[in-house]
């Protein structure tokens, strides 16, 4: 049965006061026609019994009490789906963000807390708290591995600090720190399309939790970190690699705190895409006419719905389809801007709620079953790590798998060491020469 909540009349509507500013179009509420539209396609509906419109209705009555530390701000992804489908475009996602300020710093959860610290901890910005110093010697270290037991890449490289590069390449601290052949691949895509990039040997690391964690000083300090990196090093794009927030977190940070910068702040899906176009990268599917292995595809929703819309969603199945096979490319429903987040944004997976990550990611789950794909493409380390969790907890079957390695494995590049998304029909497929020691 519903809790009934009593209104007083001497209610302030304190929280809606201080975000009228911020949020424009949020903080006017009287916008709002309670049509139901934003809970209807919200996966977090439900959870902590709650949902975008009754926070919407509890903000706007002046609920602050009652908002104040309601754990639902942590369950909502802030995915942008509510707003996207909301007929009068009001920003609740903006309203949750806010509403995370109200806890206080040391309440906040603290996987994500912790991420958001550590990644203040030295120049490196990353959430592991990785020196530069160790990043180098993993980079390197690594690369001298391919260099001796890789035939026909003797001359590849992982430039750090090189002045006057192109691209400055951001890299999520997963790779080195726990899955460093995981590099490899997308070294391989650059050197093949003749790529001028860099990585910095300090601010680095491709991921920012304190914006996660509502904490404007440090999402700030961490986005002007890395952006001042890459123009010092006198390079023209931040190239942000296979990971929504962190794209999202550059690209919005430097709008939200007005940083000044000539920089283009790009995803790497649309580089592929421009590559594959202008023949730079030279794939195909041959690899997949006979094996006929199916593969679907994730939107991730700070790179698509968040940030750079339809097209880049066409360019992420253009380069899919290009490297499996039309014909072996099962679209979700609903796609592209309208579909649904999978439930590991927002901070979901540091958050410490996994019995209700899995019940929000229960709806991505049945859409990636509905495709009978074999594989999931996620072009995002969060939506990797969830999606891959899901199919384990729910016993789906499928792999989920970094679009870099289906490009390589399509070159024909992929090592036997850069397999570890793969399942056993892929898993000793195509591998090029490699010496052992």
């Amino acid at each position: 049965m519903a809790t009934t909540i009593k209104i007083e009349n001497d209610r302030k509507n304190t929280f809606l006061d201080k975000v009228k500013d911020i949020l424009p179009n949020a903080g006017n509420l009287s916008l709002c026609l309670t049509c139901g539209a934003c809970s209807n396609g919200c996966p977090a509906t439900g959870l902590a019994d709650m949902d975008p419109r009754k926070f919407l209705r509890m903000a706007v009555l002046g609920l602050d009490e009652e908002l104040t530390e309601h754990p639902w701000v942590w369950m909502c992804s802030m995915c942008f789906r509510c707003t996207h489908a909301c007929p009068m475009e009001i920003n609740i996602a903006g309203l949750v963000y806010e509403a995370r300020k109200l806890w206080p710093r040391e309440k906040r959860p603290k996987g994500i807390r912790f991420s958001c610290d550590m990644a203040l901890k030295n120049e490196s910005t990353s959430a592991t708290g990785t020196p530069p110093d160790d990043f180098q010697f993993v980079v390197d270290d690594v690369l001298e591995d391919v260099h001796e037991l890789q035939p026909g890449w003797e001359k590849l490289k992982a430039p750090i600090d090189k002045k006057g590069a192109r691209f400055f390449v951001s890299q999520n601290s997963r790779e080195p720190v726990v899955l460093p052949e995981e590099m490899i691949p997308l070294w391989k895509i650059l050197h093949l399309a003749g790529v001028d990039w860099t990585y910095g040997s300090t601010a680095w690391a491709g991921e920012n939790y304190c914006m996660f964690l509502a904490d404007d000083e440090n999402w700030k300090k961490i986005t002007s970190a890395t952006v001042r990196k890459a123009e010092e090093l006198g390079c023209k794009v931040y190239l942000n690699t296979e990971c929504g927030h962190s794209t999202f977190s550059v690209l919005e940070g430097v709008r939200r705190f007005k940083i000044d910068t000539d920089l283009e702040v790009a995803p790497m899906v649309a580089y592929y895409a421009q590559w594959i176009r202008e023949g730079k990268v030279k794939v195909n599917s041959d690899w997949n006419k006979d094996k006929k292995i199916k593969f679907t595809v994730q939107d991730p929703c700070n790179q698509v719905r968040k940030g750079y819309g339809d097209e880049l969603a066409d360019d992420l199945r253009f380069v899919v389809k290009t490297v499996v096979g039309e014909e072996n490319f099962i679209d979700m429903t609903p796609n592209k801007s309208n579909n649904f987040c999978c439930g590991g944004g927002g901070g979901f997976l540091q958050s410490g709620y996994n019995d209700e990550r899995r019940k929000y990611g229960k709806i991505k789950f049945d859409q990636i079953m509905a495709t009978g794909a074999d594989y999931c493409i996620a072009p995002c380390h969060n939506c990797h790590a969830q999606i891959h969790d899901l199919s384990q907890f729910y016993k789906g079957g499928y792999h989920t798998v970094n679009l870099w390695t289906m490009i390589a494995l399509a070159l024909g590049v992929l090592g036997k060491d850069e397999r570890v998304d793969l399942g056993p029909d892929l898993l000793d497929f195509n591998v090029p020469p490699h010496k052992d020691y």
